[in-house]
């Protein structure tokens, strides 16, 4: 802990349990590759609690990818709708849903 290596520790939480029975993967393009741009969207995100993770990415049409967990469809429209896609600079949206994970782990491959 005092070296730096564990940043810190955390439960895992069974989703389904909580209601959350919906992740999805969401792809987003903004308008300007702007620092100003990049930092007012990742403020938004940051503030979302159904939003994971938030990557800036290379080698798509997009810029971000999103790692997203709702309850269901309805809740999903919702948050894209009402709060992602209203963000300045949002100019394009591609979503992919989760049908297993047959793989999903937390630890880091410490060789």
């Amino acid at each position: 802990e005092e070296s730096g290596l564990i940043r810190a520790y955390r439960a895992l939480l069974e989703a389904r349990t909580l209601g959350l029975n919906l992740m999805a993967f969401i792809q987003i393009s903004m308008d300007r590759h702007t620092p100003e741009r990049f930092a007012n969207f990742e403020r938004h995100v940051a503030a979302c609690p159904e939003i994971l993770e938030c990557h800036l990415i290379t080698g798509q049409d997009a810029d971000y990818l999103l790692k997203v967990i709702v309850a269901d469809m309805d809740a999903f429209q919702s948050l894209l709708l009402e709060r992602i896609t209203r963000i300045d600079g949002v100019t394009g949206v591609h979503s992919s849903f989760v049908m297993k994970s047959p793989v999903n782990k937390t630890a880091l491959p410490i060789l």
